[in-house]
């Protein structure tokens, strides 16, 4: 169990700004925090992100020592995912005009 505090609410909501950024067509976005206590890992935390687009799923999982790294680092693998899925239906839109 781990309490979401308001810092740790405001960092994601600020850092899913910048996702908001290049791709505005985000519908809604749901995220999962974990502190995994295993003796043979250490203490490791866990930041699960999940954007929903129109048409479109996308995922990410990050695993860090601090949870704000681990955040960060799961923004940052959704970011790169988000201008890919940008790119891909700008050539889809191009190709059709092309046509």
């Amino acid at each position: 169990h781990l309490e979401v505090t308001p810092g740790i609410r405001d960092h994601l909501e600020n850092r899913l700004e910048r996702i908001r950024k290049h791709f505005d067509h985000v519908i809604d976005a749901s995220a999962f925090l974990m502190v995994d206590k295993a003796k043979e890992k250490g203490l490791r935390q866990t930041a699960e992100l999940t954007l929903h687009l129109k048409g479109k799923e996308l995922f990410a999982q990050a695993h860090h020592e601090d949870l704000y790294h681990a955040m960060d680092a799961v923004i940052d693998k959704l970011d790169r995912q988000v201008i890919k899925h940008k790119e891909r239906i700008q050539d889809h839109h191009h190709d059709k005009h092309l046509q």
